[in-house]
């Protein structure tokens, strides 16, 4: 990145967001790494004992509360889906972000691509299951598709400037 690019807000603000991406990334990784590696029991086990302390004090609360009824049903075939749903997108976000980062052009179609199938997969949950989190995640992965989208069409008309 040259010095001009570095002054320019529009390339910071991607840059940040993208490294964002990458964190996102690398933490799915962390998680479908241990999803592999722990029972389902043993989730269980770590959910009662993370609430326990909250529902003593309010039997009723909310989080603590759905925080259980989200591990009661957890079964080997839903903790190894989550791992490798984990993996996978971890996996394509890091590879993907590392390309941007090292402003490689073929990328930019790449993320925007991958981002636009988890954006409609992520709408499909929040019809199924609402929650605030996911729509969190869904409008950052939108602003990042705008993002990519404008910095590549930058990034196309330097390099087509300069060729």
């Amino acid at each position: 990145m040259t010095a001009a690019r570095k002054s320019d807000w529009w390339d910071r603000f991607f840059y940040v967001a993208i490294i964002f991406k990458g964190l996102d990334g690398v933490l799915e990784l962390i998680g479908g790494t241990l999803l592999l590696f722990v029972a389902p029991d043993k989730i269980k086990q770590l959910a009662i004992l993370i609430t326990q302390p909250e529902l003593t004090d309010d039997p009723n609360d909310f989080i603590a509360n759905h925080i259980l009824q989200g591990t009661a049903g957890l079964t080997d075939h839903v903790v190894l889906f989550g791992a490798i749903y984990l993996l996978a997108h971890g996996i394509v976000k890091v590879v993907l972000v590392a390309a941007l980062l090292r402003q490689k052009l073929w990328a930019y179609p790449w993320m925007i691509a991958v981002l636009i199938i988890f954006i409609l997969y992520q709408f499909y949950q929040l019809s199924v299951t609402p929650s605030a989190g996911l729509v969190a995640l869904t409008v950052f992965d939108i602003l990042i598709v705008v993002l990519t989208w404008h910095e590549y069409r930058r990034h196309r008309a330097r390099r087509i400037g300069t060729a």
